[in-house]
């Protein structure tokens, strides 16, 4: 079965709910305020593309790969990256809206994730070295065994985040973020 190859395309306000989306391999393409919401995405290839306003929620994403792809203002709720092709997997994120979604034992050094909604999301093993989160809502977000080295939340907020669990070394917080690391010892802090 030979593979759809797509290159240097721009796709604009397509609404692939309804049409479904071709299986293959997209590269340098760009999807502009297109909806994928519940779409199946299972083993297509994404390679330096960008999603720009787009809705990705509760999209298939078995063994999807994103290599070197960009979201922005891009409304990604549920989104299983823990399903995707973890080789090679490089996305960054601006003011997209990620609630409730898994990145799940992910190998993420040095992404950026900036003025995004991340309420509830799993960050559960990952490997979140060298990441920013730069102006985020970590609302509820889960922090358990993940390596945070040097990582930077300095700008971010309403995160809970527990030393004790997880891997800190050389990770930089705003004295006002305090408080995320100290939840769990349920402290007055005046």
């Amino acid at each position: 079965m030979s593979k759809n190859f797509v290159e240097q395309e721009s796709f604009e306000k397509l609404d692939f709910s309804i049409t479904g989306f071709e299986k293959g391999e997209y590269e340098s393409c760009t999807f502009h305020s297109c909806n994928f919401s519940e779409v199946d995405l299972t083993r297509i290839v994404f390679v330096d593309c960008q999603f720009v306003d787009c809705n990705l929620s509760l999209v298939k994403t078995t063994n999807l790969v994103l290599r070197r792809v960009q979201f922005k203002g891009c409304k990604m709720l549920g989104f299983h990256f823990e399903h995707c092709n973890g080789l090679l997997l490089s996305v960054g994120f601006e003011k997209c809206m990620l609630n409730l979604s898994t990145f799940y034992r992910l190998p993420l050094k040095k992404t950026k994730f900036v003025d995004c909604a991340l309420q509830e999301v799993d960050f559960t093993e990952c490997d979140l070295t060298d990441s920013k989160f730069d102006g985020c809502d970590l609302s509820m977000a889960i922090f358990r065994s993940t390596n945070l080295e040097k990582a930077d939340f300095r700008s971010s907020y309403n995160y809970a985040i527990d030393p004790g669990f997880n891997t800190i070394k050389k990770a930089k917080f705003s004295l006002s973020g305090l408080p995320g690391l100290l939840d769990q010892y349920d402290l007055e802090i005046e």
